[in-house]
């Protein structure tokens, strides 16, 4: 069953990016870029759920990379795949955004689990936001609500003021 999301995969070499155009293209709507360059301009043009991310690519690094789509769009999950791993480079990784970090050559299942939870997360992300934004509407309703019965109250009290004034006036 196909997602109704999209995934950009990101890598220099076209062997690892058309293994993973073959993977995940039963499950999303996948686009390719061979460089940093093009990822983050593809990115400023379509709508994209998820991004694989090689790290050591020529022209800008995956770290900026991930940086740059973070920074334009913090929804956007992203997971790095890389031949060229290290403890300090995934600390990095996750450090910036990234959903999850796996070496290089990847086992299929495990690129599939993490595509799909980051779909997942991005769902997540999304409706939070809109029950977040739906929130803060009721909550400035409410005031207004609030607001406008406190200021009836305080005419009546002034109202029943005068009444009392009035009536300590008369004979």
């Amino acid at each position: 069953m196909k997602e109704e999301a999209s995934v950009l995969i990101v890598d220099d070499e076209l062997g690892p990016r058309e293994s993973l155009r073959m993977i995940l293209k039963p499950i999303s709507n996948v686009y390719t870029a061979e460089n940093g360059e093009k990822a983050l301009e593809f990115i400023r043009q379509e709508p994209v759920n998820l991004v694989t991310l090689d790290l050591k690519m020529p022209g800008i690094p995956g770290i900026e990379v991930l940086k740059e789509i973070k920074g334009y769009n913090p929804d956007i999950e992203v997971i790095v795949l890389t031949g060229y791993g290290s403890l300090n480079t995934a600390v990095e990784a996750l450090r910036y955004g990234a959903l999850d970090y796996i070496d290089k050559p990847f086992n299929i299942p495990q690129v599939e689990e993490a595509v799909k939870k980051g779909f997942k997360r991005y769902k997540i992300n999304i409706l939070s936001r809109m029950l977040t934004q739906t929130l803060n509407i009721s909550k400035e309703e409410i005031q207004g609500v609030i607001k406008m019965g406190h200021t009836q109250l305080e005419m009546q009290l002034l109202y029943a003021e005068k009444l009392t004034v009035l009536g300590q006036l008369t004979p």
